[in-house]
């Protein structure tokens, strides 16, 4: 089957790799018909390396119809049309029956240390083949995969996998108070979502911050307040000015690792993970586990510009163990801060009727900007990168 592929930093190539075949009974096989780029991904093509080998399929958002199942899973059948979650849980271990699906005990990466394995997101996380591809292996299909209508776009339910959780889990986690206020840096897919969700879900005042014009303006059609990063010397200044000289309830940071901005640091830690990604991977693995860096601005902008006693919720990706922190600032100020990987089928339940109305409230069919096919994944990874062409989700299909 071809499929998207790793080859080296910054560079991915659609291959022919085996197709999947039944390797537990708890195991089936999807033929993919849509699957996206995520931000995620481009932490992948290059700044973690290290932790892929050439050939390694990518990609962790995808859908399809089911073609084969094991003989442990009897929740599917061939025909039936799925989402599949990012991350592969089992949903009976002591972590799942609490709804802690990222941290599932059945598939934890403990060699890593690491918590529930994900689809194709290098040896951090399982190795295991992702679904930027024709066809996908499906661990755990007795609990994970999501059962969709036919005869709808694969569009306005395809967001399950990843964006939607992500986006809801990052709401609820800022636990805005009821008629507040809420700003989210970072309007990529996430961000936009988180902004369309808050909004749906009532709160007051959600102010949304990006350097993009594109993605400024989608989220104003949705009911955000734009602020442009370019326009401000200093973000979280800005926004306790805007809000009651006290500042937002609540931020979210929805853009993680490879934020650009200038705190102290940023540009030396950026170029620091570019060389990272090119060391051989004995050396780079262990550099990156214990001395990796993220770029902070973001972060650091949701602290300190979210009110006293106030929550923030991280979405965005970070990789690194010796960030500095301003844990005087956050002690003083009371501040509340929440952030994992999305427990995907923790909110599908609440969301999948939400996605359903015909009326489409969270706007997902007009998130997608760019669908190309599957053959067209090396350019669509190269302008989602860029954000080239407006360019906000890439929706690639086999």
């Amino acid at each position: 089957m071809k499929a998207l592929t790793w080859q080296g930093n910054m560079d991915v190539q659609v291959t022919d790799v085996p197709d999947p075949a039944i390797e537990q009974p708890t195991d089936a096989v999807v033929r993919v018909t849509s699957t996206a780029i995520c931000g995620s991904d481009l932490h992948l093509y290059g700044v973690l390396g290290p932790f892929l080998k050439p050939g390694d399929v990518l990609g962790h958002e995808a859908m399809g119809v089911v073609e084969e199942v094991g003989s442990e899973v009897s929740n599917l059948a061939p025909g039936d049309r799925v989402v599949v979650p990012f991350n592969i849980s089992c949903g009976h271990c002591w972590m799942c029956r609490r709804k802690l699906f990222a941290q599932c005990e059945t598939t934890q990466v403990t060699s890593e240390g690491k918590g529930a394995s994900l689809f194709g997101f290098s040896s951090l996380y399982g190795s295991v083949p992702g679904g930027q591809a024709e066809y996908l292996r499906v661990p755990q299909a007795q609990f994970g995969p999501v059962k969709i209508p036919d005869g709808t776009p694969d569009e306005q339910f395809l967001f399950l996998s990843d964006v939607l959780p992500t986006a809801w889990q990052a709401v609820q986690y800022a636990d805005v108070p009821e008629g507040g206020s809420l700003a989210v840096l970072g309007l990529g897919p996430i961000g936009q979502m988180a902004v369309r969700i808050a909004k749906y879900l009532g709160v007051g005042r959600v102010i949304a911050i990006d350097s993009v014009p594109e993605r400024l303006a989608l989220a104003e059609r949705y009911g955000a307040e734009p602020l442009d990063l370019g326009s401000v010397e200093d973000i979280s200044a800005e926004l306790i000015s805007r809000v009651d000289g006290r500042g937002p309830d609540s931020t979210i940071d929805a853009v993680g690792m490879e934020a650009h901005g200038g705190a102290p640091g940023s540009t030396f830690i950026s170029l620091a993970q570019k060389a990272t990604g090119l060391l051989p991977d004995a050396v780079g693995q262990k550099v990156t586990d214990k001395l990796a860096g993220d770029r902070l601005d973001a972060l650091l902008g949701a602290i300190k510009g979210v009110r006293r006693g106030g929550t923030v919720s991280v979405s965005g990706v970070y990789g690194g163990e010796v960030d500095p922190m301003p844990m005087m600032e956050m002690f003083d100020r009371g501040v509340q801060l929440r952030m994992g990987q999305a427990h995907v089928r923790r909110w599908t339940d609440d969301i999948l009727p939400i996605v359903s109305d015909p009326a489409d409230p969270l706007g997902t069919l007009d998130l997608t900007t760019h669908t190309l096919p599957l053959s067209d994944a090396v350019h669509g990874y190269e302008m989602f990168r860029a954000k080239d062409d407006g360019c906000i989700k890439v929706v690639l299909k086999p």
